[in-house]
């Protein structure tokens, strides 16, 4: 059996854990400017404390204490834009690199891998929210371009003329929506429809997905890590 999909981690230490390995890996000097962020920010914040609270025994603790803290917050700040960084950087080019990514959107998305594929595993992944449904793209360009003009129909007949259809394509060429910038990309597009209308076109959607065929998603690392790497920075 391979052991290059690292089993998930229980407990928030565990996935920290995991996540710095994960991150480790494509940036090997992750360790070295945690310490650095530590230092500095507790150094910088525990100067401003001794300033603010003086250097009587109560000062010195609540500058301690201050220094601490803020230099543990801002590792966690760094970490967590790191290990996102590292986790794409790991996965990008994949086949479901974009499914894992989109996997990352927080409550108010609803997202179906692979509702639409080819023999050469180019998909097209699925997303509904307030933007209404947006049709992301990942593989050959030209044969998702395919899919997705396919797939804007089918969606256009479920949702009707008040419910926008929107077609995106993973990639790095010009009128393409890299990787990295894929979840911000999706959060920053204008809400077009209600909550209640979002709900009742998922449950429209069910009726469509039901005729489709098996979708043979890669399986691998790539929803792991990023969920992964993201979980463990959250509370």
């Amino acid at each position: 059996m391979s052991n290059s999909v690292p089993t998930p981690a229980t407990g928030r230490l565990g996935q920290m854990r995991q996540a710095y390995q994960i991150t480790k890996r494509s940036d090997r000097y992750i360790g070295l400017i945690l310490l650095l962020t530590f230092l500095v920010v507790g150094g910088v914040f525990a100067t401003l404390g001794w300033f603010l609270f003086g250097d009587g025994w109560i000062g010195r603790t609540i500058t301690v204490v201050f220094g601490v803290l803020t230099g543990v917050l801002g590792v966690l700040i760094v970490f967590g834009r790191r290990a996102e960084k590292a986790a794409y950087a790991q996965v990008d080019g994949q086949r479901g690199a974009a499914a894992g990514a989109l996997q990352m959107l927080r409550r108010g998305w609803e997202v179906k891998p692979a509702v639409s594929f080819n023999k050469n595993q180019d998909v097209v992944h699925r997303v509904v929210g307030r933007p209404g449904i947006i049709l992301v793209g990942e593989g050959n360009p030209n044969a998702v371009r395919g899919l997705i003009a396919a797939e804007v129909k089918k969606h256009a007949r479920v949702g009707g003329d008040s419910v926008p259809v929107t077609g995106i394509i993973v990639g790095k060429d010009e009128g393409q929506v890299p990787l990295t910038k894929l979840v911000k990309h999706v959060n920053k597009l204008p809400k077009k429809i209600k909550p209640a209308q979002m709900t009742d076109v998922i449950y429209k959607l069910k009726a469509l997905d039901a005729m489709r065929p098996a979708a043979p998603m890669p399986r691998g690392p790539v929803p792991t890590s990023m969920k992964g790497n993201r979980k463990a920075m959250r509370g």
